[in-house]
């Protein structure tokens, strides 16, 4: 009796040593994968709607290792502003190293903005720099983002007019922003607040993707997230610039919706509804 209570014992002990040596001994992985897919009512970009105020699927992919270093993608369908060189779809590449010390985060990488099926001086380069740290209860984040001189934020003129080389001018474009998150203590609610400044060229770009149309302009947003049901998240967002029809007015039709004269900006201000769903 005593000996079989002692091989079963042997045996639940042999069949456990492995599971537990392997939990002792595994490192964790060196490389994460992380993403999202999200719905939302518009896609704006600084402020600039790029879906014609109308609804955006987008998708988020992103491969980091320990050192820091990320590679990652982004995806949305579009239809706003410009002809994006006649491309109905943003995708992105995304390369950058990030890293916590102490208290604050360093994030600096490059940006590579695609637009398949489109011409070839849309696509866009851009480099950025983020530094994040917190106060109190909040959270507050500085970017710089600068597209060095290239063709496809080159000058052209005469608005409306796709598929057009440009006149082969080079353009560069400076983007400032100022963020700031905090969460409601008791609730699944995080306050949301952002402030963009814009400087490049003014006009559209060879073919409609210039980064600052009105060549200078403000944007901002508030809102807030909503975590529920595991990793779902809701958010609403109020959205807003100071470009005025002034301002824009050379620029028409390409910042009315539908592209036609008369039509509603997109640049006026909304309000975003989105859900997202993170892995």
């Amino acid at each position: 009796m005593r000996f079989s209570h002692l091989l079963a014992g042997g045996l639940c002990l042999a069949a456990a040593a492995p599971a537990l040596a392997q939990e002792e001994t595994a490192p964790p992985s060196p490389i994460t994968v992380s993403g999202s897919v999200s719905v939302l009512t518009d896609y704006r970009l600084r402020g600039i709607s790029q879906t014609n105020k109308n609804a955006a699927v987008q998708g988020a992919l992103t491969i980091a290792h320990e050192s820091g270093i990320y590679i990652g993608t982004f995806a949305s369908n579009l239809a706003g502003w410009g002809t994006f060189g006649g491309a109905n779809m943003e995708l992105d590449a995304i390369g950058g190293w990030k890293k916590t010390f102490g208290s604050a985060t360093t994030d600096v990488g490059v940006t590579w903005y695609t637009y398949p099926g489109g011409a070839s001086e849309s696509d866009v380069v851009e480099f950025f720099g983020r530094l994040s740290g917190t106060a109190g209860p909040a959270t507050l984040t500085a970017g710089v983002y600068y597209a060095p001189k290239q063709t496809s934020l080159g000058y052209f003129t005469a608005s409306a007019t796709p598929f057009v080389a440009g006149d082969g001018t080079r353009r560069d474009n400076l983007y400032l922003t100022g963020d700031g998150t905090v969460g409601i203590p008791g609730t699944p609610i995080t306050a949301k607040a952002h402030i963009g400044y814009s400087k490049g060229n003014k006009g559209l770009g060879p073919n409609g993707t210039s980064l600052a149309p009105t060549g200078k302009y403000w944007d901002w947003s508030l809102g807030a997230d909503v975590a529920f049901y595991k990793n779902l998240t809701f958010n609403v967002s109020y959205v807003d610039t100071d470009i005025g029809d002034s301002e824009s007015a050379y620029l028409r039709p390409n910042l009315s919706k539908g592209q036609v004269d008369g039509g509603a900006s997109i640049t006026d201000p909304t309000v975003v509804f989105s859900i997202t769903a993170a892995f």
